[in-house]
């Protein structure tokens, strides 16, 4: 099988790039900070998207999505697993794995009748991940899910059920990860061979996997040497193949896009929004700091929040499970609790939610997964009107739980303090999002005293409970009077009439 950059000159016509002088956007930054967030976005709030592929495939614990990676780690959990389940890497590699992911109960529709249960706004699939298998039927690359493996498009069948449930379609790419993934400067794998070169990559040696930076404090983000030119424009290609043919609302990247040359990302950001424009639709293009400049597209933050308002619409992608993204067979799912006060909590920052789920290989969702889902569905078609479509206020909230920052930093986090409240608005109304059910039965809203954010208050409604609630407005607090029944088991909603 030959390479995949061999692949290049039989590439359509369409992927050779947007050159019309009078596109509005170049490949250069400050044609780029010309992009604005749509309002789609903004009003949004929720979406869902499936860590699903070869790596699901594996059956493994732990940190699965890295399974292609980790297999060829001696002493990892997953080598020693792949060694004793599978046998040795150089006779069975990750290459093997492609043919038990069958997906022979994949169903686009269910997938996308689940999304919309569970409230979500936009969805979509991982249409590459770090293991350069492709989820679309690519002409740019032999390794993917319509030539080999389930034999289906998934990209291309998730499109057509998400869009018609009138959902926004979003793909994810982390494709740049391969650039030193699979260990192929070394001989006792199968990643070596030159004739799986179009699946694992070419020959480099280990410092393209992993180069510290004195200083930084970052890993993973740098390497020695730099993708070639033939891995830029592959990876390049397989975007353009994509957006070309399916047309996504949202194009999400993983970290480490900041190893390709500023041309290849300043080239496929200007693609994709003179593409989106020539098709009628308001692009979304997400990124990690620091892969793109500030204000050419909109930050994305991994298992991570903003401390505070944010001036500028942004995202965090989470999951079900803190332990992996994809399947495993000892997932550590956060509560449905836990996930809803992350979603208050970043809506109130002006943040939107990205949330994984993790399908198990043969295409069915965990049953597990569907309640949790389910679950932040039920609480969306009551609580929605403070979540959807709203604004920041003022201040995001008061309470005394710390929001953890930087990089995965929510998996440090414990979990919010009883006393934390977060704020939205929509239009003139105010809404009030108590995150825990005082035991004292008052909740009390500081910054709604006379003496901090005063404003003027005719009367207090709890969504849920069909009785105006009774309160009083001090110097020092708002005093909330609460009723005997909570209206739900999850944050709650206050409506504050002005």
């Amino acid at each position: 099988m030959k390479p995949f950059w061999l692949h290049l000159k039989v590439i359509p016509l369409f992927l050779a790039g947007l050159t019309h002088a009078d596109e509005p956007y170049k490949a250069d930054w400050d044609s780029l900070r010309a992009y604005t967030c749509p309002e789609w976005f903004q009003d949004a709030k929720f979406g869902i998207y499936a860590h699903w592929g070869v790596y699901s495939a594996a059956l493994g614990s732990r940190n699965t999505d890295w399974y292609g990676r980790n297999m060829y780690e001696k002493g990892h959990p997953n080598h020693e697993f792949h060694t004793k389940t599978y046998g040795d890497v150089s006779a069975f590699g990750y290459k093997d794995l492609i043919p038990l992911f069958t997906a022979e109960k994949f169903d686009a529709e269910e997938w996308a009748d689940l999304y919309v249960e569970a409230g979500a706004r936009f969805a979509g699939p991982v249409a590459e991940h770090a293991d350069g298998f492709s989820m679309w039927d690519s002409k740019v690359n032999p390794w993917n899910s319509v030539d080999m493996g389930p034999r289906r498009n998934v990209v291309a069948e998730m499109e057509k059920a998400i869009r018609k449930r009138g959902l926004k379609y979003l793909t994810s790419f982390h494709h740049q990860w391969l650039w030193g993934w699979f260990p192929t400067w070394d001989e006792s794998t199968d990643a070596s061979d030159p004739e799986y070169a179009s699946l694992y990559g070419p020959k480099y040696p280990p410092t393209a996997r992993r180069i510290e930076v004195e200083g930084r404090g970052e890993a993973n983000m740098y390497a020695d040497p730099l993708p070639s030119n033939a891995f830029n424009q592959a990876w390049l290609e397989k975007v353009k193949e994509v957006v070309s043919e399916y047309s996504p609302d949202l194009l999400w990247f993983d970290n480490r896009m900041q190893l390709l040359p500023e041309e290849i990302r300043t080239e496929m950001a200007a693609f994709y929004y003179n593409h989106s424009l020539s098709q009628g639709i308001e692009p979304v293009l997400t990124y990690k700091r620091p892969d793109m400049k500030l204000g050419t597209a909109t930050i994305d933050l991994e298992r991570a929040r903003m401390p505070d308002i944010y001036p500028e619409p942004w995202l965090t992608d989470t999951s079900v499970s803190r332990s992996s993204w994809s399947y495993a067979t000892d997932l550590e799912y956060y509560t449905t609790n836990r996930i809803i006060d992350d979603l208050v909590d970043i809506v109130s920052k002006n943040g939107c939610m990205l949330l994984n789920i993790a399908p198990h290989p043969d295409g069915t969702i965990p049953e597990i997964q569907k309640r949790k889902l389910r679950e932040i569905g039920k609480w969306l078609r009551l609580n929605g009107e403070a979540i959807y479509g709203s604004r920041p206020w003022l201040i995001y909230g008061e309470g005394s739980s710390v929001t953890p920052t930087g990089h995965l930093a929510d998996l440090k986090f414990i979990g919010y303090s009883p006393d934390d409240i977060r704020f939205t608005t929509k239009g003139e109304q105010l809404y009030a999002i108590a995150l825990d059910w005082p035991e004292t039965g008052v909740l009390e809203i500081n910054s709604l005293s006379d003496s901090k954010y005063s404003t003027a208050i005719r009367g207090i409604e709890l969504i849920g409970h069909k009785e105006p609630l009774n309160w009083v407005k001090t110097v020092d607090t708002l005093k909330v009077y609460l009723p005997e029944i909570k209206p739900g088991n999850h944050a709650f909603v206050f409506r504050i009439l002005r």
